[in-house]
């Protein structure tokens, strides 16, 4: 693959469908789909809230005092049990999407984490809230597979990179949620200063149990499971107030009706051997799994999971203080992402990954150095500055780790094929996770701040990798977004897709040239 491979933007086949006075805000079915879809990406505010509670806990003395100072491998455990018991739902999660569809899925994955919360708060020793916690898991995991794949597949097309970039920030609203919740309960004087902010954990989960039902299901799953009608209905009530005959409906609903098409026919295979099974595929796997990888292993899972010890070892150890700042850092955060967010067809995806590559390998290496020097010198001048360079350095991972990478995971897998590559994104997260959560206590028990060294290293040759493979998927639809790494066969499958739709017949040999070119660029 070349490096800089870019899309070309002739490629956007929907963009001139798209009646200019029709807005989000002026269109009541499209904000009536958007408010559906706010229902989904609450999943990652659950997520969210878990990291970021966890966080809290561990400053407060209650909870401390009630499971008897946990460090080391018991307090990396107590973090990484939510993850272990995420891996446990990984074999059944894309089979269960896949099988019954998104939102009975988001529902199932809901109902287990209710209870999960409901134990958890409930906990009577550290075995308990652990097994709570391995519940939570394992319930996240069916939720998280199905949300994104639904607010992708169902969103107006100009509204879907924008809404899905949204779900992982979103992650950060359950993170200023359980921070201020566990700020706020700090001072209960009785093991109701975390179980409160537990109890709370099952809210998002609950709205979802009582109203997915009633969320749109999605047409691209729907048309694979033969119930064209269903999906055509979906797409002319959300996208075109109704009117089955709209110029974007046709393109939407052929299009969707070819690349599923081509996956039965052309594509046959698609159990996991078919992730790696063709030159595409393995393109696919080989990106959405070292983004996992970067997503967790960028330096952020310290702050993420271990501020108060960072926070502590560099001369801040009053809880209030902690707790301030991690809830601070959570707003500052979910800023950034939201912001970020709103610029993805903007500014693309290529762009957005290399300057947040950049960015991260210049404030991690300035907060190696403050480290360092408070660690030899004692100053506070460069513990103050350490805390400023964390600030800093979020804001550019969340110009596009936390925005892009589940949007980037999404858009460029085949449909028959999104659930399991979405699995294995979420499966690597875990991994990387589990391994954070262990490694870094111990690592900084043991070498302290030379083991940011590791980090910064690292980064370096996560920018090298993204300029190298990352390739602008701007303003495409899933099906156009998928043709680039499949080559001619699927550019020749939408094209007669649109012509059979009557459709956009003035833009198929632009269009069909231009995937040729990027096609022939990416191999």
């Amino acid at each position: 693959m070349a490096p800089g491979a870019v899309a070309s933007a002739n490629l956007a086949g929907f963009s001139h469908l798209i009646h200019p006075d029709k807005k989000w805000y002026n269109n009541r079915r499209i904000l009536a789909l958007n408010g559906w879809i706010f229902l989904l990406l609450i999943t990652a505010s659950t997520n969210g809230y878990d990291g970021s509670m966890m966080n809290g806990l561990q400053s407060l003395t209650q909870w401390a005092d009630y499971f008897g100072h946990p460090t080391g491998g018991k307090l990396g455990l107590l973090n990484a049990i939510q993850n272990i018991g995420a891996l446990a739902a990984y074999p059944f999660a894309p089979y269960i999407s896949d099988g019954i569809g998104r939102r009975p899925t988001v529902a199932l994955g809901a109902a287990i984490m209710v209870i999960a919360t409901v134990i958890q708060t409930a906990a009577q020793s550290v075995g308990m809230f652990i097994g709570a916690r391995f519940l939570i898991g394992f319930g996240l995991t069916f939720a998280a597979n199905a949300a994104p794949m639904l607010v992708t597949e169902v969103s107006y097309p100009t509204h879907r990179a924008p809404l899905t970039s949204a779900y992982n920030s979103l992650w950060y609203s359950g993170s200023i949620i359980a921070a201020w919740t566990t700020f706020g309960t700090f001072k209960i004087n009785s093991t109701w200063a975390w179980r409160v902010p537990s109890a709370i954990q099952a809210l998002p989960s609950v709205l979802q149990v009582l109203l997915v039902w009633f969320a749109p299901e999605s047409p691209r799953w729907l048309i694979s499971k033969g119930r064209d009608e269903e999906a055509l209905k979906i797409l002319a009530y959300y996208h075109a107030d109704g009117n089955r005959d709209d110029p974007l409906v046709r393109f939407e609903f052929n299009e969707i009706k070819a690349a599923i098409e081509f996956d039965r026919n052309v594509a046959a295979n698609i159990g996991w051997k078919a992730l790696i099974q063709t030159p595409g595929n393995r393109k696919r796997m080989n990106i959405i799994i070292a983004i996992a990888f970067f997503s967790q292993w960028s330096g952020n899972g310290i702050a993420s999971y271990y501020l108060n010890k960072v926070l502590t070892d560099i001369g801040i150890p009053n809880p209030t203080t902690q707790l301030l700042i991690n809830g601070i850092l959570q707003i500052w955060n979910l800023a950034w992402a939201l912001l970020a967010s709103s610029l993805v067809n903007k500014l693309g995806r290529r762009l957005m990954f290399l300057t947040s590559a950049v960015g991260m390998f210049v404030f991690f290496s300035c907060q190696t150095i403050c480290f360092a020097v408070f660690s030899e010198t004692g100053k506070n001048g460069a513990a103050y500055a350490l805390i400023a360079f964390i600030f800093l350095f979020f804001a550019a991972y969340d110009i596009a780790f936390t925005p892009l990478i589940v949007t980037y995971t999404v858009e460029i897998m085949p449909f028959a094929l999104r659930a399991k590559g979405l699995n294995v994104f979420n499966f690597t997260i875990s991994v990387a996770l589990i391994f954070n959560q262990y490694v870094n206590p111990i690592a900084l028990d043991n070498i302290g701040w030379k083991y940011y060294i590791v980090y910064v290293v690292w980064i370096a040759f996560e920018f090298a990798f993204l300029y190298k493979f990352v390739v602008e998927t701007k303003n495409l639809s899933l099906e156009e977004t998928a043709a680039l790494f499949d080559g001619e066969e699927a550019t020749q499958e939408l094209a007669h897709a649109h012509v059979e739709g009557g459709v956009v017949k003035e833009a198929i040999d632009e269009k069909s040239s231009s995937i040729h070119e990027v096609a022939g660029l990416t191999k």
